[in-house]
C-alpha cells in the first residue's frame, strides 16, 4: 500500500511485492478467493473497511493500490467512495484501459494504482488520481519502486530510490532477494525504512504476488501476528496463445 515494488520475468510473468503502512490498531485477514461483480478474485482483505489495496483477478490483472499521488493532500472529513471500491471494479472491468477512461473518480480520496495486465502481453501501467484529473501512462517493463506520498517526502522517495538502485546492482532479482530489500532496506531508519515504524503508523504486511505462467501465487507475511500464508489463483490463457 505504501511501498511497492515490481520485477518483470520473462514474457508474461513477474514479481510485486508491497509493504502495507497502516495504523497498527486496523488489522488485515489473509489473501482468500472472493467472488467479486461475478469476477473470481484473491486478495488479502481490510477486516474494518471490508476491502483490499491488493488483488489479483481471473481478467489477468493486478491492482495494487498507494495512498496519495504526487503530493501529500490534506484529507477531507469524508469521501464519496472508498478507494478500495476503485481497486475491485477495475480488477472486474474487461477493458482496463477503457474503463479507467470513463471512471468517475471525483470526491475520491487521492490515489496511485499499480496496474499489470498480461491479456495479450505482459504490461505495466500507472494511475495518478490527484484529486482533480487523472493521469494514466503506460510504463516501460522494468524494475521499478513507488512509495506513498502521503507518508514519504520528496528526499525520503529520493534516498529509497537510491536503495533500490544499490539493490539491484547487488542482488540477482528474484522473489527472495525482493522480500529481503522488503525487509531490511533502510532497517536503521524508522521514519522511513522499507519496514517503518512510527508508533501511530507502521509496516503491517507484506503482500508478495509472484505470477509464473499460468499461476499466481500470493505471498501474505502479517507482521503483527508472525503468520505467513500462501494462496494461489490459477489464471486464463492470455488470448494470443
Amino acid at each position: 500500500m505504501c511501498t511497492v515494488t515490481i520485477i518483470p520475468k520473462g514474457k508474461n510473468d513477474f514479481v510485486l511485492t508491497s509493504n502495507r503502512d497502516e495504523s497498527p490498531n486496523r488489522t488485515s485477514l489473509a489473501p482468500d478467493i472472493y467472488l467479486v461483480e461475478g469476477t473470481k478474485m484473491m486478495f488479502p482483505k481490510d477486516e474494518l473497511a471490508g476491502g483490499t489495496w491488493i488483488g489479483v483477478s481471473e481478467k489477468n490483472r493486478l491492482i495494487c493500490l498507494l495512498n496519495g499521488g504526487f503530493i501529500c493532500h490534506e484529507r477531507k472529513a469524508d469521501y464519496r467512495m472508498s478507494r478500495g471500491v476503485v481497486v475491485s471494479d477495475l480488477l472486474a472491468s474487461e477493458d482496463v484501459v477503457a474503463s479507467i477512461e470513463d471512471y468517475n473518480l471525483i470526491d475520491i480520496e487521492p490515489f496511485t494504482l499499480v496496474i499489470v495486465d498480461w491479456n495479450i502481453s505482459l504490461k505495466l501501467f500507472e494511475l495518478v488520481w490527484d484529486g482533480q484529473q487523472k493521469h494514466f501512462s503506460a510504463l516501460a517493463l522494468e524494475p521499478k519502486i513507488w512509495s506513498s506520498s502521503t507518508l514519504y517526502s520528496k528526499a525520503m522517495k529520493k534516498e529509497r530510490l537510491q536503495w533500490f538502485k544499490d539493490f539491484k546492482i547487488a542482488n540477482e532479482l528474484h522473489s527472495a532477494s525482493i522480500m529481503n530489500f522488503h525487509k531490511t532496506a533502510g532497517y536503521d531508519n524508522k521514519d522511513y525504512g522499507v519496514i517503518m515504524d512510527r508508533d501511530f503508523v507502521k509496516t503491517t504486511s507484506i503482500t508478495q504476488v509472484e505470477k509464473k505462467e499460468d499461476v499466481v501465487e500470493m505471498r501474505f507475511n502479517n507482521l503483527q501476528s508472525k503468520n505467513t500464508s500462501v494462496k494461489t489463483l490459477k489464471l486464463q490463457q492470455p488470448v494470443n496463445e
